[in-house]
């Protein structure tokens, strides 16, 4: 299916909107919280009930021992959004030190993204948090650029308000610059709009140069719960944020399939993926990953 990566300037409710996605996908689906600054599902939509000893840091141990360690690890480290464990959760970073660790660990997990995508038909959607910036370059350690380079599509997320489009107006070149030389293409790049201010998606478009790929409405009372802070709303499926959350992903899916139907250089034979690797996906259909 498709690996989407979301990112932004400043906090704009990249989790909220990156939990609204997953949740709301007719296939199976997974949120790795692969924010370097630290992951908030553990203490907000799972209230704690996650302990340190689950989560994105100990794929680095892992990745270290080899691809059959790291497959393993993962397939152990998700945590199930739902019942039936077709929705899964991979939880992030409890202390923002530990994100040096994960340097030589991004472009394995890039692998096994693309892995769960291309053959275990997940949608695969990235919390790759804020965006650090080195000299107008996208920062080596402090963004998990790799993930960026792998994803079908890089969302920039933005609120509908002139502060939101000023922080995000600094962030669009460098990443621009990024999927061009080191990713899938700049083509790839465009905004997730949250609904929440004045301005239309064509004014945030042309603010930024670029398409805004789906939208979400601002929705305090769902956005609330995703975040922890709130109860479940009684009708949580039939929320105007859910619904529109799976119209966004057909959108995406759609962006996605044109993207790889117009590469300029596609593979002559697809590359087959690593049998280790392609253990994660034998490993998932045992039922792997704890109960939320």
């Amino acid at each position: 299916m498709t690996v989407i990566a979301l990112v932004s300037a400043k906090s704009c409710g990249v989790t909220t909107s990156a939990l609204a996605l997953t949740m709301s996908s007719a296939r199976p689906s997974l949120l790795a919280e692969c924010d370097p600054a630290g992951g908030t599902v553990r203490a907000g939509l799972f209230k704690a009930q996650i302990t340190a000893g689950t989560g994105l840091y100990h794929l680095a141990a892992a990745e270290r021992a080899g691809e059959d360690a790291l497959a393993q690890a993962f397939a152990s480290h998700l945590v199930r959004l739902d019942e039936s464990g077709h929705r899964q959760v991979l939880p992030g970073l409890t202390d923002p030190a530990q994100a040096p660790a994960l340097t030589r660990t991004w472009p394995a997990l890039a692998q096994v993204m693309r892995v769960l995508s291309d053959e275990g038909g997940y949608d695969v959607v990235i919390d790759a948090g804020r965006l650090a910036l080195e000299a107008g370059s996208i920062h080596p350690s402090l963004t998990p650029a790799p993930l960026l380079h792998g994803a079908d599509l890089v969302l920039l997320v933005v609120r509908a308000t002139d502060q939101s489009l000023a922080l995000a107006r600094h962030m669009t070149e460098p990443l621009h610059t990024e999927l061009t030389e080191r990713g899938t293409g700049a083509d790839a790049l465009g905004i997730l709009l949250i609904e929440d201010g004045p301005r239309r998606a064509h004014e945030v478009s042309e603010a930024l140069r670029l398409p805004v790929m789906a939208a979400l409405p601002w929705e305090p009372d769902t956005a609330a719960y995703l975040a922890g802070t709130g109860r479940a709303p009684r009708t949580l499926k039939k929320s105007a944020l859910l619904r529109s959350a799976r119209t966004a992903l057909d959108h995406l899916q759609a962006a996605a399939s044109r993207r790889t139907l117009h590469q300029q250089y596609p593979p002559a034979f697809p590359t087959p993926a690593a049998p280790q690797l392609a253990g994660v996906l034998q490993r998932l259909g045992q039922g792997g990953g704890a109960r939320g």
